[in-house]
């Protein structure tokens, strides 16, 4: 609540608050810093604003908190994802993934296979950079072999890599968006499934023309090989290690809470690692924290099985504490209600402006913090009132938050993504920026779906009251 003595934000204090976080996200480019030391950076800039606003330093500590108590639930189901991908790859379930879509490849599909192969170890790790840190390189391998041109491969890596990101219940990226819009995670998956189901579909036939059309003969599958033939040496491989990811997606489309559902994975990956991989019940339980540990020689396919646990995660519980008690103070002060009485009289009540208005600001968020995390939310922060104002449902707005926040990510070069991206495929953001169809598809779909009011649900209106009859 604003103190009578405090001012609203006017002018010339928006564009200070704009720039002090500019300036503050701008350090995460030229100098590395951390993203949480940038968001907590940031907290001190609008204490600093906030006072001389005429709030009381209590009152905006009250908003920081207020700010992270909203998504706590956020918090705790990241935590637990952490848990689930260290029990899941100590178990052999996202090993057995990474080998069976390898073998399942068809040299003459070989680009929507690695587009389709890739999103489903998205799909099952939750990150963009596991899978292209995996299956993308051998994906990366294997089109080099087939003579195919690089940039294309690498769009049809990254492009399914963030199918996974993007739809995946187990992204820190989707459940960090849902906490922010405060909608519950499954709806806010089942929103994008609107706009991820087509352009998945287009892509892929896109990519499968696209392939027809350059593949040569004399494909090489040594590359494709080598990583069945590392998996194999060191996990049990099965399918019947592929029903715990079954039965966690089975629950979570029934709707089950998220947090209880996401445990029980977890346990049943616990399970797996002790009968299956012959792992003792005290490595199999303190892969849940500590994550998996293995010797698995070098290279991107020995790191990525290095991984999970809570402490993973820590640094992600981290930014997003921090960007919600961001969020938190900018509402105390009124510069989201501001920005958002600005953009009200912008979009005139129109949802194609207002979608066009979120994903701008994902993109904002984007250049100047260089993190999918920073623009999640700005995105979300800066517009989800004018949602609540036009009667829009918040999974609306969490959908265009994904398309404007997480997918800018690779496409900015000098984002965390976009560096790990050009590194790991050996293609650079400018060359692979075009094939990135996935991508495109998604903004494209939702502008089209803002414009024409298509999956633009509104929230129900209470019944009027009746007068009692005598």
């Amino acid at each position: 609540m604003r103190p009578q003595s405090a001012r609203r934000p006017g002018l010339f204090a928006l564009c200070l608050i704009l720039a002090s976080f500019a300036a503050i996200m701008s350090t995460v480019l030229l100098l590395k810093m951390p993203v949480a030391l940038a968001l907590f950076a940031a907290w001190f800039a609008m204490f600093a604003i906030g006072k001389g606003l005429g709030h009381a330093y209590d009152s905006l500590q009250q908003g920081a908190f207020d700010g992270i108590r909203s998504g706590l639930e956020g918090v705790m189901i990241i935590i637990t994802v952490g848990a689930l991908i260290g029990a899941w790859i100590a178990a052999g379930i996202v090993p057995s993934v990474i080998y069976y879509g390898v073998a399942l490849i068809d040299p003459s599909w070989f680009l929507p296979a690695a587009f389709l192969i890739c999103a489903a170890t998205g799909l099952v790790t939750g990150t963009s950079f596991g899978a292209v840190g995996t299956i993308g390189i051998a994906m990366m391998g294997i089109g080099h072999g087939f003579e195919l041109p690089l940039p294309l491969v690498a769009g049809a890596v990254i492009s399914g890599a963030y199918v996974g990101d993007k739809l995946s219940p187990l992204s820190d990226t989707t459940v960090l968006t849902a906490s922010l819009c405060e909608v519950p995670l499954i709806d806010h998956v089942r929103s994008m499934l609107y706009t991820g189901v087509p352009c998945v579909t287009l892509a892929t036939l896109g990519f499968a023309l696209a392939g027809n059309h350059l593949s040569r003969s004399g494909y090489d599958m040594q590359q494709a090989d080598a990583v069945m033939a590392q998996l194999q040496a060191h996990f049990l491989l099965s399918p019947w290690l592929l029903m715990p990811i079954l039965a966690t997606l089975v629950l979570l489309a029934l709707r089950k809470p998220a947090l209880p559902v996401i445990a029980i994975g977890a346990v049943l990956g616990v399970i797996c690692a002790w009968l299956a991989q012959g792992v003792t019940p005290l490595q199999a339980v303190t892969t849940l924290y500590a994550g998996n540990q293995g010797d698995y020689g070098t290279g991107y396919l020995a790191s990525i099985l290095n991984r999970g646990g809570i402490v993973s995660m820590l640094p992600v519980i981290a930014i997003v504490i921090f960007a919600l008690g961001l969020g938190g103070l900018m509402e105390r002060i009124g510069v989201l209600e501001t920005i958002a009485n600005a953009l009200t009289r912008m979009v005139h009540r129109s949802t194609g402006r207002l979608t066009l208005a979120t994903m701008a600001c994902g993109f904002f968020g984007t250049i100047f913090g260089g993190a999918a995390y920073v623009a999640i939310f700005t995105a979300a922060s800066m517009t989800r009132n004018i949602y609540d104002r036009l009667g829009l449902q918040r999974v609306v707005l969490s959908r265009n938050v994904e398309a404007g926040g997480t997918l800018s990510t690779p496409m900015i070069p000098w984002t965390s993504g976009a560096v790990f991206m050009a590194t790991t495929t050996g293609v650079a953001t400018t060359d692979y920026l075009p094939f990135l169809w996935y991508h495109w598809l998604v903004m494209v779909f939702s502008l089209l779906y803002g414009f024409t009011g298509f999956a633009m649900w509104k929230r129900p209106q209470p019944a009027p009251a009746t007068a009692p009859t005598a």
